[in-house]
């Protein structure tokens, strides 16, 4: 259905590792294609280059909405940890942005409006629940599996934020027989082992010449041993995951999308293999792992949910 057959609009923010986006999403979950802009963030960036990304893109977006449809709102969908009560954020992947007041500055933006944050992986929970892979399913986990690892919860058919905003953070659980540093200064975490960069750089520390997720997924298709073999460590880190993930809350599904996750199917059949291996706990192996279903549009179609369907977002 069009986007503009609908009755109102959020203006969803998505601030990750490589990029800051933003778009207009109506009540019916689609994003208004026009209005999507996006500017680059990164490690290197300054805290100033940051703030100017971010007040760009919504800036551009709130000039694209159609005159004749209100704006309700704004749902912000951020890398964490952050800070629900005070609205900051302090990304892993932005070391300049540490308890930068992120909700502040998008506030200003848009004088009159309420603005919501979440966390990116509630987010995409949040959007596969409400149009994605997770429909009817009320407990399930949604995953990023990108240049970070992220995940969110929904546990009885509402989101499961925790008291400071970070609960669902998947990517710093520590897996077994993982020795990998994380920048969080623990040792195996999902995320220093499984996302794309980590994965290539394992790849790379093995022989592998390529320098991307896309060279890795070619390297995988033409059944490069070296390629195989990241993949099938990376998949079988993130089953253990998920399955100690299910084993603590007996969840139904698991939803992954973010950009390494596509770099092939196998990723999660190695992840659901992995999964299996609990044969005393039927409970948590019933658990379906499966791929987003709303490509790239799931952070956005999440951060609007946080004001479309805010009765989920306690």
């Amino acid at each position: 259905m069009p986007a503009i057959e609908a009755s109102t609009y959020v203006l969803a923010v998505d601030v990750g590792g490589t990029k800051v986006e933003a778009a207009l999403v109506n009540d019916l979950g689609v994003v208004l294609g026009t209005s999507r802009h996006r500017a680059p963030t990164g490690a290197r960036a300054t805290s100033d280059e940051l703030a100017s990304a971010v007040s760009g893109v919504v800036l551009q977006t709130l000039a694209s909405l159609p005159p004749e449809y209100p704006l309700v709102g704004v749902g912000i969908g951020c890398a964490g940890p952050i800070q629900l009560a005070q609205g900051a954020v302090s990304p892993l992947n932005l070391p300049v942005w540490r308890e930068y007041p992120l909700k502040e500055l998008v506030v200003g933006l848009v004088p009159g409006l309420p603005v919501r944050l979440r966390m990116d992986g509630l987010c995409i929970t949040l959007a596969e629940h409400w149009v994605g892979a997770g429909q009817g399913v009320d407990n399930l986990m949604g995953m990023i599996v990108s240049t970070g690892i992220g995940g969110g919860l929904i546990l009885g058919g509402v989101t499961a934020s925790g008291p400071t905003g970070n609960a669902g953070h998947i990517g710093h659980i520590e897996v077994g027989g993982f020795g990998d540093p994380c920048a969080c200064g623990g040792v195996g975490c999902i995320e220093a082992i499984a996302s794309g960069p980590k994965t290539v750089a394992w790849a790379r520390s093995q022989g592998f010449t390529g320098e991307s997720g896309e060279d890795l997924a070619a390297a995988y298709a033409a059944a490069d041993p070296i390629a195989v073999a990241a993949v099938a460590r990376s998949g079988e880190a993130l089953g253990q995951a998920i399955a100690s993930a299910a084993t603590l809350l007996d969840l139904d599904l698991v939803a992954i999308g973010g950009g390494f996750s596509n770099v092939t199917p196998d990723l999660l059949e190695f992840a659901r293999e992995a999964i299996k291996r609990r044969v005393q706990f039927a409970y948590a192996t019933r658990v379906r792992v499966v791929p987003s279903a709303l490509s790239g549009d799931g952070p956005l179609i999440g951060a609007a949910a946080l004001i479309h369907r805010a009765e989920l977002v306690p």
